[in-house]
């Protein structure tokens, strides 16, 4: 039987590294989810979703593929629309559409599983792009940010290549950097890694980690269970589309309250 999840949205402490036990503060919320319904036609995906992400905190979604972890990511940009509930970010609901909902969209970074980077502009035009058409910033102070932004993220050397010339890895890493440039209010990642061949995979959660202990606030769909215990402050585990619980990594991938998460862990953990 599952038991209920603890109350959702409950202040998580920042910690001074992630996968530290230190805590000491409250996290104010940033995005909170209300009674979120989806549907796919006659398949109810997400179900009376109550999820809350505090400023600064990492919040990493895992559960079974079709669970409803993708879905849920995608509806806190409108990628996905809604049937029912609310979901607000930094107090202001989720706009409909149009010029507001464009202006949140730009608080609200994406990564995707594919790199969706324009292939026929370099990879330093691929991230000044958005910064100079959505929020008028001059040519000029965006291609310093960008040029910043890519050595942090470690790929300044590629800055004149196409993103065909990158390697998977090095693709990803745009992209982060390309939403960055944004400087958005919170960054959401859709099982980044997932398109990646394993020996590139790290590359990518090292700069996820480095965001992470930098205080970003971030929403992960991922299956990297290692990422999971090390850079999150709190784990999210879904199935049939509902939060069945959540609790800091240490808690949840020792002593998970729910047979679900004990059964998921037992054969994702024994790979």
């Amino acid at each position: 039987m599952v038991e209920p999840a603890p109350a959702v949205g409950t202040p998580v402490a920042p910690r001074p590294e992630p996968g530290t036990a230190g805590r000491g503060g409250a996290h104010e919320p940033l995005v909170v989810m209300s009674g979120v319904q989806k549907h796919f036609g006659a398949l109810h995906v997400l179900r009376d979703i109550d999820l809350s992400i505090g400023r600064g905190e990492v919040v990493v979604l895992i559960g079974p593929s079709g669970s409803g972890k993708s879905t849920l990511c995608r509806t806190i940009n409108r990628l996905e629309t809604i049937d029912s509930g609310t979901i607000t970010i930094d107090g202001v609901p989720l706009p409909a559409e149009g010029r507001a909902l464009a202006r949140l969209r730009a608080d609200v970074g994406m990564v995707f599983q594919s790199f969706n980077l324009f292939a026929h502009k370099t990879v330093l035009d691929n991230v000044t792009l958005g910064p100079v058409k959505a929020k008028g910033v001059k040519p000029a102070a965006a291609k310093a940010r960008a040029l910043e932004l890519l050595d942090r993220v470690g790929v300044a050397n590629q800055a004149q290549k196409l993103p065909a010339q990158l390697s998977g890895g090095q693709q990803q890493r745009v992209a982060i950097a390309r939403a960055l440039a944004m400087d958005p209010k919170v960054m959401l990642f859709d099982e980044p890694t997932s398109a990646l061949d394993p020996e590139m995979i790290n590359e990518v959660l090292d700069v996820m980690t480095s965001l992470a202990r930098e205080g970003m606030t971030m929403l992960v769909v991922t299956h990297e269970m290692g990422f999971a215990r090390r850079a999150a402050h709190r784990v999210v585990f879904m199935d049939g589309g509902q939060v069945v619980e959540q609790a800091e990594p240490e808690a949840f991938f020792t002593s998970p309250r729910s047979d679900r998460a004990r059964d998921f862990l037992s054969k994702i953990l024994s790979h």
